[in-house]
């Protein structure tokens, strides 16, 4: 059975830093794109940062370029996101998904989530 689990995720100050990491396990870790996306109270979800299986490429929403970096060890089955000069409107859920399309069928992996809090 596939699992994705969260970490990383805390109360941090405004301009502070931290990095969140996504472990998987139950299936082929380095078939799948990983996202990383977030949900704060009332709002809809958002991807902030994409990362495709090897590696090679990344893509960031408009509103965290600069300050994210995702990146992943296929060797540890893991995806990370690095965060920084963090702000109060960065606060959310977490969360991590892998995605496969082949032809016509889509695999989904959700995790369940990790709480960043930005607060002095």
């Amino acid at each position: 059975q596939a699992h994705l689990v969260e970490s990383g995720g805390g109360l941090v100050q405004p301009g502070g830093s931290l990095t969140l990491s996504c472990t998987a396990s139950g299936f082929t870790f380095e078939n799948y794109n990983m996202y990383w996306y977030r949900q704060a109270p009332g709002k809809e979800r958002e991807l902030v940062a994409t990362i495709t299986r090897y590696g090679g490429n990344t893509v960031y929403a408009d509103s965290v370029k600069g300050r994210f970096t995702i990146s992943r060890d296929n060797a540890k089955n893991t995806v990370y996101l690095q965060i920084s000069s963090l702000k109060p409107e960065d606060a959310a859920v977490f969360s991590c998904q892998a995605r496969r399309v082949v032809g016509q069928e889509a695999n989904t992996y959700w995790g369940q989530g990790t709480q960043v809090t930005v607060s002095s």
